[in-house]
């Protein structure tokens, strides 16, 4: 979390308030870190990280907005700000799906 906190204030985003959401209380088994975020500017952040050998696919970020739903569901708030922190290559369509639909990807992370 530290290198969390870190790399977002790099970005001039502090957060007051940051909890981890494990997967498992989302029922979904996949190996991804999910973050609850409210930062000092009250922007309410779902952060997903995501740390892959293999290309993230359009199927992947289906995935991850299913997620993500769950997270809305279980959390009962809608966030402003939807972030995925990957470190694996990534698909144009995927990220063209997810820039649509409000989510800002960042391959520069780890």
């Amino acid at each position: 979390m530290k290198d969390l906190t870190k790399y977002f204030v790099n970005k001039n985003i502090i957060f007051k308030e940051l909890t981890e959401v494990f997967p498992k209380d989302l029922k979904s088994r996949k190996k991804i870190k999910i973050y609850d975020g409210i930062a000092i500017d009250k922007n309410y952040y779902a952060i997903f990280i995501l740390d892959a050998k293999s290309r993230f696919l359009r199927k992947n970020a289906n995935d991850l907005m299913d997620l993500c739903n769950k997270l809305i569901d279980v959390k009962k708030h809608n966030y402003k700000k939807k972030e995925l922190l990957i470190s694996s290559p990534l698909c144009s369509h995927a990220k063209k799906l997810l820039k649509d639909n409000g989510w800002g990807v960042r391959i520069d992370f780890m």
